[in-house]
């Protein structure tokens, strides 16, 4: 299922430490230039070299910037002057002549690595990631033990995705100065993302040995406390980075997704108030303070939040996806697919998806789909995000068949295969690792399930919800057939979901014992589908519970599809299943928490949409207060049981 940005389940933001970045360098006044200096101007280019230096560090950078242009009158070749020129008219915010005078001074001094370093700055700040690659690595031929050079290498690698180079880069800065504590941080937010989480730990305490004032690195020791479950040394970490740093906004942010986590609303809110105070245009603290506010119900200024932080950054693909996840959960389906396409951006901070390999010929890539007519055309659907996302929009698929495609395929996790593999949903299904690049030419376009509701226009009042469109195997229906109580009122149960989920602690119930209280409604027969995480507690018969346990012998979707079509009603919490039992008809009680509810289910309704006259909807009003919602379950039993032959 798609989640929102922090990601907390869907209603809060993850916000994770910025990149210590290395400085632009500044050429010092002896190491001239050997351009064409006369004997007689080599003491007044040194005087010019050395006076901009002066005006530069007390910040007045126009002034140096006009002393090196009269020191270039006299040596217009002079590398040190065009270095100069080049750093003072970027600081000025004039790149392309920042650009001019770098590219000049390499041409003056093509040994020296200060140019080429200052010059991949200016490309890397500029989004120019090729040109800016071949400038660090020009500097680090030049000067071996460049470590500036090598750590923002570094970091140009990390955001191309290439974390092995990134990684030797990293180790080479270091290698070249063992004490560089900036490089040891970034080192450390690459392993926490490669989760060698033990590796990023060491990392960032030797980031901190080397520099212990160094804010940024326990900020980011904080992060990586705060995903490894402990709570108490995050928030000591984050308050470190803040007490030695108290203008730190980006500190405040991260502490309050901490206290966001642990339901400490006003501590968090100020928190987030408070960055945004210390840094007005903190479009992460912005999104953050939104998933808080939407979090507790003040949706009118989560919005306005939201729009805020794209006011002070529009490209914040955080801040998008987090908007569309509010308008979509309020029905307004226009405005919110658009936005939700930033699921899967590469600039969102906790980016998961990733789109089929595809590459062609070396070089070309194959297109992602953005509505183009289809006829006569092929088109690949591609996996992503949760497997119930995959089961809820399978649905669309259907709709190609007015579109006049030449072939269509479907790509889904595994445990999908054999399930969609049964329906007459594509010319073909194969699961995600049997795919293969080299079958990309095969295709005229990809897209993913969960783009397909934008493509079509959807709308509350349109969307595609002719149930059932799956259907369970005849020969899986006559196995399991055996395994099921053969009298009674049958129901399935599942009562938690992966505990990777981001809003696990929310969704899924404390134990099985939860739902206790149904086994007081006579004529019934339990059925548990539960696998994985909670299933050892339908073996242990605390709860005298009338239980049968298939969860354990369940192999993929095709199985539970052929268990809950034999059963009566599945109740469950927000997992895969509840989609299954929607999409083949069954009528399903979905139980949801208080917060992080997921935004497909809308605000304060009882039924779905998206699953007409089989889903009803029992929410949690007070958080963590599953009690009251199993007493309305009993309570529908009993009624939906009477009047059932």
């Amino acid at each position: 299922m798609s989640r929102q940005k922090k990601t907390h389940g869907r209603s809060a933001n993850r916000s994770v430490g910025k990149l210590a970045r290395g400085n632009v360098r500044v050429a010092q006044p002896n190491e001239l230039s050997e351009a064409k200096a006369s004997a007689a101007d080599t003491i007044g280019v040194r005087a010019f070299i050395a006076n901009s230096l002066v005006l530069y560090r007390n910040g007045q950078i126009r002034a140096a910037l006009d002393v090196v242009i009269q020191g270039l009158k006299i040596d217009p070749e002079n590398a040190v002057l065009l270095n100069h020129l080049g750093v003072f008219a970027a600081r000025l915010g004039d790149a392309a002549a920042a650009e001019t005078a770098y590219r000049r001074a390499i041409a003056a001094n093509a040994g020296c690595a200060d140019n080429f370093y200052n010059l991949g700055n200016l490309l890397k700040a500029q989004n120019r990631p090729v040109e800016a690659e071949s400038a660090y690595r020009s500097a680090v031929a030049a000067k071996p033990d460049f470590a500036d050079a090598y750590n923002n290498l570094g970091n140009l690698l990390r955001e191309q995705n290439r974390p092995d180079e990134a990684e030797a880069a990293y180790r080479a800065a270091i290698d070249s100065k063992p004490d560089y504590a900036d490089t040891y941080s970034n080192l450390g937010n690459l392993l926490r993302e490669r989760k060698r989480l033990d590796e990023a730990e060491a990392a960032y305490r030797k980031a901190i040995a080397k520099r212990p004032d160094y804010a940024e690195a326990h900020s980011n020791l904080g992060v990586l406390l705060k995903e490894q479950k402990r709570p108490d040394e995050a928030e000591a970490a984050y308050r470190r980075a803040i007490a030695l740093k108290p203008g730190y906004a980006e500190g405040f942010s991260n502490l309050g997704v901490l206290l966001m986590e642990h339901k400490r609303h006003d501590e968090a809110e100020a928190a987030f108030r408070r960055a945004i105070a210390l840094r007005p245009g903190h479009a992460d603290a912005y999104s953050n303070l939104g998933n808080l506010l939407q979090m507790l119900e003040r949706t009118g200024e989560a919005e306005t939040a939201y729009r805020n932080a794209l006011a002070a950054n529009p490209d914040s693909a955080d801040a998008r996806w987090n908007l569309s996840l509010l308008l979509l959960k309020q029905g307004r389906f226009k405005e919110g697919w658009p936005e939700h396409e930033a699921r899967f951006s590469p600039l969102r901070s906790n980016r998961k998806m990733a789109p089929p390999p595809t590459s062609l010929d070396g070089g070309t890539i194959l297109p992602q789909w953005q509505g183009e007519p289809l006829s006569d055309r092929s088109l690949l659907i591609w996996s992503e995000q949760g497997l119930g996302d995959e089961i809820q929009f399978v649905r669309y698929l259907n709709l190609f068949q007015t579109r006049g495609l030449k072939h269509l395929m479907l790509a889904c996790k595994p445990p999908l295969k054999n399930l969609f593999a049964s329906q007459n949903l594509a010319d073909r299904v194969i699961s995600t690792s049997e795919w293969r690049p080299e079958r990309a030419a095969q295709f005229d376009f990809w897209c993913y399930p969960l783009s397909l509701p934008l493509h079509f226009s959807t709308t509350l009042e349109n969307l595609p919800a002719t149930i059932p469109y799956l259907r369970a195997e005849p020969a899986r229906i006559k196995r399991w057939a055996t395994h099921l109580p053969q009298s009674a009122f049958r129901v399935g149960l599942v009562w938690k979901g992966s505990p990777t989920h981001a809003n696990d602690a929310n969704r899924s119930l404390p134990s099985l014992a939860t739902l206790a209280p149904l086994w007081s409604v006579p004529g019934i027969a339990f059925v548990s589908l539960q696998k994985g995480a909670g299933e050892d507690e339908a073996g242990i018969d605390l709860t005298h519970q009338p239980l049968t346990h298939l969860g354990g012998n369940i192999d993929d979707f095709a199985d539970s599809a052929a268990i809950l079509s034999q059963l009566d009603l599945m109740i469950c919490v927000d997992t895969a299943v509840a989609h299954l039992a929607g999409a083949l008809g069954k009528p399903c009680w979905l139980l949801l928490p208080k917060y992080g509810t997921d935004w497909r289910w809308l605000e304060g309704r009882t039924d779905s949409p998206w699953y007409p006259r089989f889903m009803r909807l029992f929410r949690q009003s007070v958080d963590g207060n599953w009690d009251s919602v199993v007493s309305q379950l009993v309570e529908a039993l009993e009624v939906t049981h009477r009047y059932v032959p």
